[in-house]
């Protein structure tokens, strides 16, 4: 089974089967993504934008949030499908899960960036784009 980038040959890895779904994580996963390299990959996807968002940053796509950065947490929300947050947060709630309350229950996801491997964010941060892009603008940046 593949691993999607989130862990290396040399680690012992977990699968966790969800729906149709297959992941694979490796044990020894704690890494940390900068803010940079958090602003530098969402501003990558097509037609994007960031802005201030009360007391975080926005990134949008056709005026539509798909994620929001705290600098001062050091952490970012993405608005995921229910299933995709239910597979990524399966993986350690330390790293990833739901925003507490209603907005968690819509699919809204917290991810600690001090922990989690980057390949698995560029990973989440891609399926919050892909939900939230417009669908002529998420099948043009798939087939890219």
């Amino acid at each position: 089974m593949a691993c999607l980038g989130w862990c290396r040959k040399s680690d012992r890895v977990t699968t966790i089967e969800n729906k149709n779904r297959v992941l694979t994580f490796a044990d020894n996963y704690f890494s940390m993504v900068s803010i940079e390299a958090v602003k530098q990959m969402a501003l990558s996807f097509p037609e994007t934008d960031e802005h201030p968002h009360f007391d975080r940053t926005a990134f949008r796509v056709k005026k539509k949030i798909f994620a929001t950065l705290s600098v001062k947490d050091n952490s970012v929300n993405l608005k995921l499908s229910l299933e995709d947050q239910s597979v990524f947060c399966s993986f350690d709630s330390s790293v990833i899960h739901p925003v507490a309350g209603g907005w968690g229950r819509m699919g809204f996801t917290y991810v600690n960036l001090k922990k989690v491997r980057k390949a698995m964010f560029k990973d989440a941060l891609t399926m919050a784009y892909c939900r939230t892009a417009p669908p002529k603008l998420r099948e043009k940046f798939l087939r890219e």
